[in-house]
């Protein structure tokens, strides 16, 4: 008989790198409708495929004029469990603690509590970041970064939170305003996505990812000073819903490799500065704020469109 450690330690299919796995008993097992299994996505029964499966197996449709199909184990739990009596997916899952009744039909995707969850288990995530300083920039550890100097993380239920590196925000400096898409907007990975201004220059930036916008920071785009003082957590920009997440990742750097490329980017910008600027870097390692503002923002053979062709891969706005 297989233990539940024993489970655990079978290999699987190589996963999305800093996708927040909880590795529970599936909401189908809770249900008591499979003997075993052990949910690997999360708790995002829409995008699972052993869901589809069940699907498939038991002939369950879909509520019709729902947002997304609904999972099978909807239907299910709704036969099962009736007004008063019907208990909450994550109480029965163990997720948490105390009994909680469903008082929205098990439509999870409109319930103010399983949103509420999910913030928490992102906010829990990016509280446990971790930095890598490479030519003076901090690096954080477990996101993927893109050539045009923004990063991705994917995160809870297999959404990707997007953001701007602290190459990008140390090079251009202090922001004025952000011009981000609004939810259900396309993106496409390697194409302009959104743009930033500042004092009567704007400029392009590529989409690290391919995939549909699920929300925008507004604080940051009431506040764009925040992307530059936290580019990697308060600052994010956009919650996008991946096509094909393992496609994305061919276009994007990781780990030792986002490390070789932070440190030939910086090669490449110093190389442009010259020698008559001497050490970007201060005391500590880390380099200047606003290179832009400080050194650059008089220069006419080095000025704000050629850094932006030259880092961001644009030709601006």
């Amino acid at each position: 008989m297989k233990t539940k450690n024993s489970v655990r330690q079978k290999p699987v299919a190589k996963r999305v790198i800093g996708f927040q796995v909880l590795e529970e008993e599936c909401i189908w097992m809770k249900a008591g409708v499979v003997n075993f299994r052990m949910c690997d996505n999360a708790y995002d029964c829409y995008s699972c495929p052993f869901d589809q499966g069940m699907r498939n197996t038991m002939g369950l449709k879909a509520q019709e004029g729902a947002r997304k199909a609904d999972p099978a184990w909807v239907d299910y739990l709704r036969k099962q469990y009736h007004g008063a009596s019907r208990p909450c997916r994550h109480a029965l899952t163990g997720r948490i603690d105390a009994p909680k009744i469903c008082p929205h039909n098990y439509e999870c995707y409109h319930c103010a509590y399983d949103q509420m969850l999910d913030e928490m288990d992102l906010a829990q995530t990016l509280e446990a970041l971790h930095y890598k300083r490479i030519s003076g920039y901090r690096m954080a550890e477990g996101y993927y970064y893109h050539m045009g100097h923004t990063w991705a993380r994917f995160e809870h239920g297999g959404s990707v939170r997007i953001g701007f590196d602290e190459f990008l925000v140390k090079l251009f400096g202090a922001m004025k305003a952000l011009t981000l898409p609004p939810p259900g907007a396309n993106l496409k990975q390697h194409e302009v996505g959104w743009a930033f201004r500042r004092n009567g220059h704007e400029a392009a930036v590529l989409s690290p990812v391919t995939g549909t916008v699920l929300a925008t920071n507004h604080k940051a785009m009431d506040h764009p000073d925040i992307a530059n003082m936290d580019p990697y957590q308060a600052g994010w920009l956009l919650m996008v819903e991946p096509r094909l997440p393992k496609g994305n990742l061919k276009g994007l750097y990781f780990g030792s490799e986002s490390y070789k490329w932070m440190e030939m980017e910086n090669q490449n910008l110093m190389s442009l500065l010259g020698p008559e600027y001497g050490q970007l870097a201060a005391t500590g390692g880390e380099v200047i704020n606003d290179i832009y503002g400080t050194l650059l923002a008089g220069s006419v053979d080095l000025g704000w469109d050629r850094l932006v062709k030259t880092f961001l891969r644009t030709e601006g706005v």
